[in-house]
């Protein structure tokens, strides 16, 4: 677990060590329910006027390598039971491991008695949007490939076929990783609803890095995957899932062994590209690029909690306050720019059937023609806002963490003229093309930021003439939306995102995608990352 923790700090490796076929193993639907019934009843008896309980089966998969050797394969199992309740009032919330009838009364009746206490606390109750019961159901991801059932001599065997490859085309060295997440989780609510979901996550990455051994200088180049709500079959590209441009792109399906190949190359036309010089650049960004600016600049601030002041001791607040939204006139960006919050999209992280609240999920809109209209909400958060139901954004990153409200897949709307990446380049006489997602800050109202990349190559003319380095670029997010001109269409559009979105205190990390086509943004302050200020 060590070795994958190191390699990617970020990783939370969750539960305890398992054999890998005990992944594939099945836990019974009825008894589920069964312990469900006991823990709603337990709780009613007690004085809860609401209760859900989750059952929640996570499981995870790494294989870990560097250059021809294996450093690691962890496979890791967490099981257990969260129950949430409300009882005079306020929210209680209490978790156990030990799932029989004796252990699962107990929890829920601990449930209630700490939600007694938090009410004493309360200067108004909690208060709930309706929500009605959907009875029995279940959702499962509509992955091909079971990923856990692939053997894991054949991941191998990729991983070092990718390391093999990329030292081939010129990298010293390099580390691969692929990471699997399956979440089984049942949940069950005294509005009628038992849900039971099946959630496929996979992120293929690699870190390729080359050495000048005359000057010491190296340069490093990431894989150009996006982790995805996928099986294995997202390993298994086709012709059609290929983009060919500056440099090879993928739709929808991910070669591994190809993007390693070329990314061997281009560590060692980083080292060689020439410094950029600072100024202002009208920018074309990839997807694989600018699904990060689309994260941080607009998913983050349109939490509501945020907008509220909840995270601000750990995660910050928002420069999208309610008084803008109220407003319905808050310019956020150009007409042209359309953001759709979506917890359906298939092959996304976070997509689900149902959120874990049971609410039933679906897509709304959060900018409209540049216009701010909507926010991200949970039930608890809905009368603020005057509406009549949650939008489905609660979750747990474990059975044992209370839900809470999470960033949807927030996604920027394709262009609406049939447009290609080339017809972006043509219009630009100096710009930058940037691919993949690096560096970057933003401050804690998700105002100010910066951002960097893995690749980078100059326009000059309406041509790309000769790969850049050390470019960054600085704007706030208002300037920044209000500077885009124009999207490509549909035919472009890609999904980018994050495996370990954190936030929370005690501290969760949750799965998010976010599409967008390839856009340009005109006159954006692009500064030089390799000069001293001063």
């Amino acid at each position: 677990m060590g070795a994958a923790a190191t390699l990617l700090p970020g990783i939370p490796v969750m539960g305890h060590p398992i054999h890998p076929e005990r992944a594939l193993e099945v836990i019974d639907q009825a008894w589920k329910k069964q312990m469900s019934d006991v823990a709603l009843n337990a709780a009613r008896s007690n004085g809860a006027t609401y209760t859900d309980v989750r059952i929640g089966r996570y499981l995870q998969q790494f294989v870990v390598t560097r250059e021809d050797k294996v450093q690691n394969i962890v496979n890791t199992e967490s099981f257990g039971m969260g129950i949430r309740v409300i009882a005079n009032g306020g929210w209680g919330f209490a978790a156990t491991d030990k799932l029989d009838k004796d252990n699962v009364a107990k929890t829920a009746e601990l449930a209630v008695a700490i939600a007694k206490e938090n009410s004493r606390l309360l200067t108004e109750p909690v208060r709930l949007a309706p929500q009605k019961g959907y009875g029995e159901v279940t959702w499962k991801a509509p992955i091909e490939k079971n990923a856990f059932a692939v053997p894991i001599k054949e991941k191998v065997d990729l991983l070092l076929n990718v390391n093999s490859a990329a030292m081939k085309s010129g990298a010293d060295y390099v580390n691969s990783i692929l990471f699997m997440v399956n979440e089984q989780k049942y949940f069950a609510s005294t509005d009628g609803t038992y849900v039971d979901q099946d959630i496929h996550r996979i992120w293929p990455i690699f870190f390729v890095t080359k050495v000048d051994k005359e000057s010491g200088k190296f340069e490093t180049r990431n894989a150009l995957s996006a982790p995805m709500g996928m099986g294995y079959e997202y390993l298994d590209a086709r012709p059609q899932d290929k983009i060919q441009g500056v440099t090879t792109l993928y739709r929808g399906r991910y070669d591994m062994l190809e993007d390693a190949k070329v990314a061997g190359q281009q560590v060692g036309e980083k080292i060689k590209a020439k410094s950029v010089e600072p100024g202002k650049y009208d920018l074309i960004l990839d997807p694989s690029h600018l699904w990060l600016t689309i994260h941080e600049s607009v998913g983050h601030p349109t939490e509501l909690d945020r907008v509220l002041g909840y995270e601000a001791n750990y995660a910050g607040t928002s420069f999208l306050t309610l008084d803008k939204w109220e407003s319905k006139k808050f310019n956020f960006g150009s007409k042209m720019v359309n953001i759709v919050a979506d917890k359906t999209q298939v092959g996304s992280l976070g997509a689900v059937g149902y959120d874990d609240e049971g609410v039933k999920c679906g897509q709304w809109d959060v900018i409209k023609d540049g216009i701010l209209v909507n926010y991200q909400v949970i039930r608890d958060q809905a009368h603020i806002l005057g509406l009549n139901a949650s939008q489905g954004c609660c979750y747990a990153d474990n059975w044992s963490s209370v839900q809470f409200q999470r960033m949807s897949n927030i996604s920027l709307q394709p262009g609406k003229d049939k447009k290609s990446v080339d017809d972006l380049i043509k219009g630009v006489e100096k710009g930058i093309y940037i691919i993949g997602d690096g560096s970057f800050s933003i401050d804690q109202q998700r105002y100010n930021f910066q951002f960097g990349g893995q690749l980078f190559y100059e326009i000059k003319n309406g041509k790309i003439t000769n790969m850049l380095n050390d470019v960054a670029y600085q704007s706030n997010s208002q300037e920044f939306w209000n500077s885009c001109v124009a999207i490509a269409d549909a035919g472009d559009y890609r999904l980018g995102g994050s495996f370990f979105d954190g936030k929370g205190q005690p501290g969760q990390v949750s799965a998010v995608s976010h599409g967008c086509s390839t856009s340009r943004f005109n006159g954006v302050n692009v500064i030089n990352t390799s000069r001293k200020i001063g």
